[in-house]
């Protein structure tokens, strides 16, 4: 009987073998057209409706190979995230604004975006804790992808803090070189084109390139500083702005507003430094404490335990 089935087994080998390969090569075949779909360079085709959100989603897949790889998946945790996430969202999308991010992110998308790596660290994760643990490595690993969904979008809202600090460092010499150009003939728009390219490549020229952008577009100065001003969401911006859009309304000179601001902002960069090192004797107080009492244990240490040895000599 296994003598027959072996010669059976031989008998049908070459029809295995090219069965093996033809399943083989139609998933190649698949393969390299899924890659050939993904990484097309033609947009998705505009329809009569939601145009707008097409030609987001065509310049996401242009800038962010991640997205174009994984859309579908994207999308549908997306629709998850919306639903799931509501109250937070808001938060996301200023801190996208905040970050520099491409303003063709809804905060959802990001958020998914976020999920969806963590989710593709999940298998090394069970690996690695399976093999460690056991069983229980399962949960460590779940764990670890929750907690990297989680990092990734802290590292959203640290990354919006540091592009703020860095616009507020570097604002008050912008406003004084907006200010030595209009006293010295130049108009609002000249002058902000001159700092914007003394400026180039920092954050701050970023937001006011975008300004002068919205200007050149059609806005008006109101209307752009506004669109700046709940695009970052600071408070020490917002009230910047606020000056600028209030003198606007009254007619002061943007020169005046611009020098006032900068004083303003040097002021308050000096209280902050004043107060940090307030704060630094507070904070060193515990560790100078652990530090004095291991030194006196240093030096007091081998003499008491000399004692407790020995006791007293003569």
């Amino acid at each position: 009987m296994e003598t027959t089935i072996t010669l059976l087994i031989a008998t049908d080998i070459p029809g295995l073998l090219i069965t093996a390969s033809g399943v083989m090569g139609l998933a190649v075949a698949v393969f390299i057209y899924w890659l050939y779909q993904v990484l097309h360079t033609e947009d998705l085709p505009q329809d009569r409706e939601w145009r707008y959100d097409v030609t987001r989603i065509n310049e996401l897949r242009r800038i962010d190979i991640f997205y174009r790889v994984f859309q579908p998946l994207i999308q549908l945790l997306a629709a998850f995230n919306r639903a799931a996430f509501r109250e937070a969202l808001p938060e996301i999308h200023r801190e996208i604004q905040a970050a520099g991010l491409p303003r063709f992110w809804l905060a959802e998308e990001y958020l998914a975006r976020a999920e969806l790596f963590a989710l593709a660290l999940s298998p090394l994760y069970g690996y690695f804790f399976f093999n460690a643990l056991g069983m229980a490595g399962l949960l460590a690993a779940a764990g670890m992808t929750i907690l990297t969904a989680y990092f990734l979008r802290r590292r959203l809202a640290a990354r919006a803090r540091w592009r703020l600090l860095m616009i507020k460092r570097r604002m008050p010499f912008l406003l004084d070189l907006l200010t030595l150009l209009m006293e010295a003939g130049a108009s609002f728009l000249n002058a902000l084109t001159q700092g914007v390219k003394e400026f180039h490549g920092h954050p701050v020229a970023e937001e006011f390139g975008r300004v002068l952008t919205d200007m050149n577009l059609g806005k008006t100065r109101y209307e752009a500083f506004s669109a700046m001003r709940d695009r970052l969401s600071d408070d020490e911006i917002t009230s910047i702005i606020g000056a600028i859009l209030q003198g606007e309304e009254l007619g002061t000179p943007l020169a005046h507003i611009f020098r006032t601001q900068a004083d303003l902002l040097r002021l308050k960069r000096t209280q902050r430094a004043e107060t940090v090192a307030g704060e630094a004797g507070v904070n060193m107080l515990l560790p100078g404490v652990l530090i004095m009492v291991a030194t006196v244990l240093i030096i007091i240490g081998p003499f008491l335990m000399n004692y407790l040895q020995f006791g007293l000599t003569m």
